[in-house]
């Protein structure tokens, strides 16, 4: 069943959003779109923050009861396992022209009853972020770059875990599953991360445009284009910003330690930097 329409900013018809929740499991799923009317909020304020307000202001968050449900309203592969996927955002149709989009949903997986409200927070920004920039995302967008992205803008800006591989995944890696696919989301994310970071999150959304929307150049070029630089040097940069434990280093020989290494100090004891 559908409720009454959430307005979600000032309730004017040009700012605010209007959240439309429609429950399909009963008690259920009504519990946790009942959350979602609390942090629907904050995930509208976080993509606003980043790509501006330029988006469609109608949003539908359908919650689901079950895998076959959650696969059916979501329009998504039978033969596949979906369990590891909280929540899609769909559409019945783009025209990349006109810069529209019917049909836009978010659906809900069964599991998003059992997250927490800080991770269904990030979820819904995450998946109301993809609605948001659906008619400037080409289909053969890189998809690791648009999840990475949405990932930048739903993700609080915590630490890069010491030792974190700075390699960037490949659309194949997201067809992974479990602690494989974190770890793939997780590398993107620090790529999005690296370049708002050190450029600045304006310069990230241009990097979007340039590499992810319809027409867009190939990630090379389009590095190359907003960045300014190769994307092997930004890469290097990326890795550079790394903290390591020196631990690791025991083997490294002391000449080369002295000439490219730096070593942490107070919150940073026990860590050096690749410099």
């Amino acid at each position: 069943s559908a409720s009454a329409p959430l307005v979600v900013g000032d309730g004017r018809h040009d700012h605010g959003v209007r959240v439309h929740l429609v429950s399909l499991g009963g008690s259920s799923t009504d519990a946790v779109l009942a959350r979602v009317g609390v942090a629907i909020g904050d995930a509208v304020g976080a993509v606003e923050r980043f790509w501006g307000t330029d988006f469609q202001r109608e949003i539908v968050v359908v919650a689901t009861d079950s895998e076959e449900q959650f696969v059916e309203y979501a329009r998504l592969d039978p033969d596949r396992g979906w369990t590891d996927i909280a929540a899609v955002a769909v559409a019945d149709d783009v025209d990349y022209i006109g810069r529209t989009a019917s049909g836009q949903r978010i659906i809900l997986a069964p599991g998003a009853s059992a997250m927490s409200d800080a991770a269904l927070r990030i979820v819904l920004a995450h998946e109301l972020f993809h609605l948001a920039a659906r008619t400037e995302t080409a289909l053969d967008a890189p998809r690791w770059l648009t999840e990475g992205v949405a990932d930048f803008v739903a993700r609080p800006p915590t630490a890069i875990p010491v030792g974190a591989t700075t390699v960037l995944p490949s659309d194949v890696e997201l067809e992974t599953s479990g602690a494989d696919l974190a770890e793939v989301y997780d590398r993107a994310w620090w790529f999005a991360r690296f370049v708002a970071d050190s450029y600045g999150a304006g310069t990230l959304r241009r990097l979007y445009a340039a590499a992810c929307g319809p027409g867009h150049s190939d990630l090379t070029a389009a590095v190359r284009q907003v960045i300014g630089t190769d994307l092997s040097t930004a890469m290097v940069d990326t890795a550079r910003r790394g903290l390591y434990p020196l631990e690791r280093a025991r083997l490294t020989p002391t000449p080369l330690l002295k000439r490219w290494c730096l070593k942490g100090h107070g919150d940073n004891t026990g860590k050096l930097m690749v410099a």
